[in-house]
């Protein structure tokens, strides 16, 4: 059985889970111990509390499920959905970002333009990947490819999942805010299908510069807002400690934000979160934008330019 990496909300499922490993340790040690009932027993218990668990996670617990170090990322679903992945890489100013990464490939046999922001998985490649906190080559090289498709009429797929754009002093010095409204305003100026996934966090500018797309998605305990929790909680409260406060007054939720009609569609995770079922969650996806694709079959470059515009103009309006 796999160990997982556990949330501190999850400490009862871990004490349950953590029996079963260590009953199967003692049967591999000793071959005669009958322990199938007693795993079943325990299973059956920990798939229940897993599903009572994660029916009423609140805001705050469902942004500590976006951030699992163990959550599928852009690289998982590139190599899953993707064949024939070419990556490209500059912004044809100052160098190559690691952390939004980009390519030309087949989605399910059609030509498509992908990218999105990786974290990396373990230190060294969160590090290479800058944590997914793109600077404004990554931007500048988001314009490139959203041009390029448009240019050669590929559909766009993005999947967005960072804390936000990197706030450091390199990335003022070289525009930062400038690279991001240039992404945003080629994103929104696609003659192409442009469909956008929030895979675990989409915080800020950093990820709206790849996510104003004619349909956008929300993995079910994924998180979407203007700033994050801590960051609105250091504003509002000078204290990042009031994070889960701000995190229930932001409306960050994939449930709140389809009834703020600020998202299209929730793609279920399995039980446990998508970490627990990576493949499945993957597939999932896979098939939301396929529907998605085929719904915009047929639909001109003007119509698909106004269809995007109107969707975001709509926002905010007849929610009382």
């Amino acid at each position: 059985m796999t160990m997982h990496t556990y949330l501190d909300f999850e400490r009862p499922i871990a004490e349950l889970e953590g029996k079963i490993v260590e009953l199967r340790k003692l049967a591999e040690a000793d071959p005669a111990m009958e322990i199938e009932d007693d795993v079943a027993r325990l299973q059956a218990k920990a798939d229940a509390l897993i599903d009572e668990t994660y029916s009423k996670l609140t805001p705050w617990q469902k942004t500590l499920v976006a951030r699992h170090p163990a959550r599928p990322h852009f690289s998982d679903y590139v190599s899953h959905l993707i064949d024939e992945f070419t990556p490209l890489a500059g912004d044809r100013v100052f160098g190559e970002d690691r952390a939004l990464l980009a390519g030309l490939g087949r989605f399910r046999g059609r030509a498509v333009a992908v990218l999105g922001h990786e974290k990396g998985n373990d230190t060294k490649s969160r590090l290479t990947h800058n944590f997914g906190m793109a600077m404004p080559e990554g931007y500048r090289k988001a314009q490139r490819i959203f041009e390029m498709a448009d240019r050669f009429g590929l559909p766009v797929i993005s999947f967005a999942d960072t804390q936000g754009a990197y706030p450091g002093v390199g990335g003022e010095e070289r525009g930062q805010a400038e690279a991001i409204a240039r992404s945003t305003q080629a994103s929104l100026n696609l003659g192409v299908p442009f469909i956008s996934t929030i895979i675990g966090e989409g915080m800020s500018g950093g990820a709206l510069g790849i996510a104003v797309a004619n349909k956008v998605f929300m993995l079910e305990h994924s998180i979407y807002a203007v700033i994050s929790p801590e960051g609105c909680a250091s504003i509002l409260w000078r204290s990042s400690d009031k994070a889960q406060d701000a995190a229930a007054a932001m409306k960050i939720t994939a449930q709140d934000l389809l009834g703020l009609k600020v998202i299209d569609g929730i793609v279920p995770e399995p039980p446990g979160g998508a970490h627990r079922g990576p493949e499945h969650t993957i597939n999932a996806v896979g098939e939301e934008i396929y529907r998605a694709l085929n719904e915009m079959n047929g639909l001109s470059p003007d119509e698909l330019r106004k269809q995007r515009r109107e969707k975001y103009l709509a926002m905010g309006r007849n929610l009382a």
